[in-house]
């Protein structure tokens, strides 16, 4: 069994907190089994694991988010970088050739694709045993797992299947419905679609080969954009010769508001958070490194972060989208596999000379690899705990005070033996974001 996670999403519903590149579920304010917060990628894939499904996982994203996952999850999982954002369709199409030509993975092996960010409670990914079952035995071509609804949603599609039961054929397949035909659909067995699909390998695999001519990963992703923008369900499973549902009947949320986000929050305060007693059903989530007050406040969410300030009625801010969607916001806050980074101040003068402070954090043991930049200076300084900097091949042990100007051209890189927290100035005509991808010692590089 092969699982393939799907990690898209531009999180503008979620604003502040979320961005291009810090979509909702790497956001951390859902609490863990300790007490802690985790992210909804972090949830997810522990259930997983905890599952014991014997699956093994990849995950399929945008080069943008690869440096949050490695940062959550480790170095360990299986990423494949979509090469331009299309859909779902082309995005598992990927993800199928990758599985059978680099994973050399079996054609009659099922995968299953979920989205990575369900709130959803265990029996969720036990149904996947079901689904999987279904595929090896041949039950249908494609096979989808269906929500049992709880309220005649207008959010949701829904599948109408031919019986009531553990394992159904699909009859059809209904778009967001009004309440009242929603309400009809739920009387007559139908479940929501939640974006779960399984299948044998070797189904996709023929789709792929009708659609392009290739013999292997590299020639898929270099034809990608030949596939048509377009979703799964629309491409593969309305056209299917046969189709059938198992439904699931737990706890199932798309927490991709801040409404429905705070339902499954704890009331608790998220930073330095100091409430009345007089509030009631407020959420505050505060990144800032200021406090936060808040008296008197009723069924609102409060979310502050170096991106900006959200104070909302709950159910006013599920129409955040239309005030953040056309803004050129550049994130100031960023997870990268060595740790995460806030932007703390950018400054351009008169002569058109530009400054960008960064505040970095790099976890113990990892490491900012070797870089140059064409177009910037660099002023370094550690201001807690001990790393290596290396700066044209020779290391320097640094620790809390060190300064290091970095000239253009120069070559540097950075190991944290500790936790290690430096400020970082950049100063140049240009400053481009980091880059996302390691570099080779001693190449020249402009990130």
């Amino acid at each position: 069994m092969q699982i393939v996670l799907l990690s898209g999403g531009s999180g503008k519903r979620l604003w502040p907190l979320s961005n291009d590149v810090r979509s909702k579920q790497f956001l951390k304010i859902v609490r863990d089994e300790r007490g802690g917060v985790e992210s909804m990628v972090q949830r997810v894939y522990r259930q997983i694991m905890a599952a014991k499904l014997g699956a093994e996982i990849t995950i399929a994203t945008s080069i943008t988010q690869v440096e949050s996952i490695r940062n959550q999850l480790g170095d360990s999982v299986s990423i494949i970088v979509e090469p331009a954002r299309r859909n779902t369709f082309p995005a598992i199409a990927l993800a199928s050739a990758y599985l059978f030509y680099e994973k050399k993975c079996s054609p009659d092996e099922t995968v299953l694709v979920l989205p990575v960010d369900p709130y959803v409670d265990d029996g969720y990914f036990q149904t996947l045993r079901t689904l999987d079952e279904a595929v090896q035995a041949d039950r249908a071509d494609i096979i989808l797992m269906g929500v049992q609804p709880t309220y005649p949603s207008e959010k949701y599609g829904y599948i109408i299947p031919e019986e009531r039961g553990r394992l159904s054929r699909v009859l059809s397949f209904k778009e967001k419905p009004d309440t009242r035909t929603a309400q009809e659909f739920i009387a007559r067995g139908g479940l929501w679609n939640c974006g779960v699909f399984a299948f044998r390998l070797s189904y996709l695999l023929e789709m792929i080969h009708t659609t392009t001519a290739c013999s292997g990963y590299a020639d898929v992703a270099r034809q990608y954009t030949a596939f048509e923008r377009t979703s799964f369900d629309y491409a593969v499973v309305e056209k299917a010769r046969s189709v059938a549902v198992v439904p699931y009947r737990g706890e199932w949320k798309d927490l991709g508001t801040w409404n429905t986000l705070t339902e499954v929050m704890d009331a608790a305060p998220i930073g330095d958070v100091k409430l009345s007693e007089d509030c009631e059903n407020t959420h505050v989530i505060n990144e800032l490194e200021i406090p936060v007050v808040v008296m008197g406040a009723r069924n609102m969410v409060i979310a502050a972060s170096p991106d900006g300030l959200l104070v909302a009625d709950k159910v006013q801010s599920s129409y955040i989208k239309q005030y953040v969607e056309n803004r050129d916001m550049r994130p100031m806050y960023e997870e990268r596999a060595w740790g995460e980074y806030k932007v703390l101040d950018f400054a351009m003068s008169a002569d058109g000379m530009k400054s960008l402070t960064k505040r970095k954090k790099i976890q113990r043991g990892k490491k900012i690899e070797y870089q140059s930049h064409k177009n910037r200076a660099e002023v370094i300084t550690v201001i807690s705990g001990k790393c290596i900097i290396t700066i044209n091949d020779r290391a320097h042990e640094a620790y809390a005070g060190d300064t290091y100007a970095i000239a253009e051209g120069i070559r540097h890189g950075l190991e944290a033996v500790t936790d290690t927290e430096v400020i970082e100035i950049q100063v140049g005509k240009e400053l481009i974001s980091d880059g996302t991808e390691p570099c080779e010692k001693g190449r020249e590089i402009d990130i």
